[in-house]
């Protein structure tokens, strides 16, 4: 493997252990929609700091995605306390700021690269082209940015991980102690957006999705204490990643692509395995009451 191969790998790591580590909270909280909400609805703030900033210097696009992707979240909890239906105010608000987007590349950014393929899909084979020198090491942009945010990630989650859990078990009995609620779930999302954007250009915004849940996903039905979904649903993102690469190097496919089909997998082996939500553990102990009363 060669260090163009090994920068590759690391990128997809840090991204798969960066969307799984918030993906946790994005199930326990039955948002996972939303995830997919602020991939997309993020686009017209990107767009909007190029316009102001003249460049695609990636703090503005960040900064600009963030701000986008509350906007977003707060769009579509004003819809929901209004009356409308939680995944209508998630489709309507999403794919409405979307096309916002859409407009907006085509008629002030159609000659940077800043096209739909790039942001849909990306393509994390060409992560060591932009780099950035440090200690003599020419270090991958997107290895930066990534690294960055899952950082700055752990460490908020580490330091009010106690909030954050009784905000997403409980959110009424955090309300009546004194934890503002609406304070920690602006900051999840806003932590979402930006992690989403610092992976636009290696994995693209769909895959970015696809390890924000799949992963958190899995490892919900592997146990039941936060915990422990935290950290089985990195190592199963970190998994996906190392695995899929090597399957696409073996079958000469998409890169990113291997990685996401890798975790599906994965769910579904959990999915039927498990011990305590398994499908065939289910059946197999159903089986055995049958046999037992007859």
């Amino acid at each position: 493997m060669t260090g163009y191969d090994m920068w590759i790998l690391l990128t997809g790591v840090l991204v798969a252990a960066a969307c799984s580590l918030l993906g946790s909270f994005l199930v326990l909280r039955r948002m996972a929609m939303i995830g997919d909400a602020i991939s997309h609805s993020v686009l017209p703030g990107i767009v909007i700091a190029f316009l102001l900033s003249g460049s695609r210097d990636s703090v503005a696009m960040l900064f600009g995605a963030a701000v986008i992707g509350l906007v977003t979240v707060f769009l579509i909890q004003l819809f929901h306390q209004g009356g409308v239906q939680s995944d209508a105010s998630i489709g309507v608000v999403f794919t409405a700021l979307f096309s916002v987007g859409v407009i907006l590349v085509s008629l002030y950014a159609s000659k940077v690269d800043l096209d739909l393929d790039c942001v849909l899909y990306g393509e994390i084979a060409f992560v060591g082209l932009d780099t950035v020198g440090w200690l003599g090491l020419d270090i991958p942009k997107a290895v930066w940015m990534v690294g960055i945010v899952l950082v700055l990630s752990a460490v908020l989650l580490g330091l009010f991980y106690k909030q954050f859990k009784l905000c997403a078990f409980d959110p009424a009995m955090a309300a009546a102690v004194g934890i503002p609620v609406a304070l920690f779930h602006y900051l999840l999302m806003g932590l979402v957006s930006v992690t989403t954007v610092a992976s636009f250009e290696s994995v693209g915004a769909i895959l970015v999705v696809g390890m924000l849940i799949v992963p958190a996903a899995t490892a919900y039905l592997l146990t039941e204490r936060l915990g422990a979904m935290i950290a089985y649903s990195v190592l199963i993102g970190v998994a996906s990643a190392v695995i899929g690469y090597f399957v696409a190097g073996l079958m000469d496919a998409s890169i990113a692509g291997c990685m996401v089909t890798v975790a599906g997998a994965l769910f579904v082996l959990a999915f039927l395995f498990s011990p305590s939500h398994g499908v065939v553990w289910k059946r197999a102990r159903q089986r055995r009451g049958l046999r037992a009363a007859a």
